[in-house]
């Protein structure tokens, strides 16, 4: 498939680049190395997010190109949907975006539906950064400063820092790869890890009060919810990180973040250690993800969403 896409680079010369609603670290860095390498291969390149880019990734290079509108008379010859199972996840502009002549899409999520027409998947990858990374190798693109900066971001928050199940060995290469290339390790960790404003400090310290434990202590979960929002100012983008805190917890195999969004409609993190499939759990209500880390949306009260969700990881256990 990677001809295919290369194929179509070289046909066209504007693209559009976009991703899921709320996006991550393997979003941006992916969005922002392709940028560059659409750029270097003299091409024009929007990268467009619905939701603003949280403050801790505004570092990356590239990053103040994102825009979060689409001018109405703008014209793409392709689009690139990056970190996505479907259209739809792009949030408000999806239609629009589905009428361009072309998409591409270049996903590991096990859930995809292969939307596009192109499809680059492979759930065996550590990210879609790891994707990028393959597709500017066979463009025999040499890696800048700036796309190994990005790619390496991507990597890396998709990994957990390089803690979860899908560190393969393949990974790890590539990072070393990203690094002679120019990606600084402890520069990137400490903006990503150790830049957090006093609010999500302040947002977690209230959040640890909603830290249950359930099914015999194998699934520790949290919430948050609107009035935590309000009381400490902060911003749903703050809750990043939050669902692996349970998971750290001895005898905890599964955590989960409930987070309002408005009153009874939740969006649920899941992440689990081990061989336990929260993907499984999260597809029960519509999401997906991957076997150690999905999510989904839930409508109901707090107590209506819990008990169904640990009815589900009750029966697939």
């Amino acid at each position: 498939m990677i001809p295919r896409i290369i194929d179509i680079i070289n046909r066209n010369e504007t693209f559009l680049i976009t991703s899921h609603e709320r996006p991550d670290g393997d979003a941006l860095g992916s969005e922002l190395a392709l940028y560059h390498m659409l750029r270097a291969g003299g091409k024009e390149a929007t990268v467009y997010n619905q939701d603003q880019t949280p403050g801790h990734y505004r570092f990356l290079p590239g990053a103040a190109v994102i825009v979060h509108e689409l001018p109405p008379t703008e014209s793409f010859d392709a689009a690139f949907i990056l970190d996505c199972s479907e259209l739809e996840r792009v949030g408000l502009e999806a239609g629009r975006i589905r009428k361009v002549r072309q998409m591409v899409n270049i996903d590991h999520h096990v859930s995809n539906g292969a939307f596009c027409d192109a499809t680059l998947l492979d759930p065996g990858a550590s990210s879609t950064g790891e994707l990028i990374f393959r597709l500017a190798e066979a463009m025999a693109l040499p890696l800048t400063p700036e796309m190994a900066t990005n790619l390496y971001a991507a990597l890396l928050t998709d990994t957990g820092g390089f803690c979860y199940g899908n560190t393969t060995r393949d990974c790890l290469v590539i990072a070393g790869r990203l690094v002679e290339n120019g990606a600084r390790p402890q520069w990137i960790s400490e903006n990503i890890y150790e830049n957090a404003p006093l609010v999500k400090i302040r947002l977690l310290t209230v959040v640890l009060e909603s830290l249950a434990l359930d099914l015999n202590g194998k699934v520790g979960s949290m919430i948050v919810t609107q009035e935590n929002l309000a009381r400490t100012g902060a911003l749903q983008e703050h809750t990043e990180g939050f669902v692996d805190l349970p998971r750290t917890i001895e005898g905890v195999e599964i955590s989960i973040l409930f987070s309002e969004l408005e009153e009874n409609h939740f969006k649920l993190s899941l992440r689990s250690k081990g061989r336990f499939d929260v993907e499984r759990v999260a597809g029960k209500f519509g999401g997906g993800g991957h076997v150690n880390a999905a999510g989904c949306r839930i409508r109901g009260d707090i107590a209506t969403v819990k008990r169904l969700v640990l009815e589900q990881i009750e029966a697939a256990d």
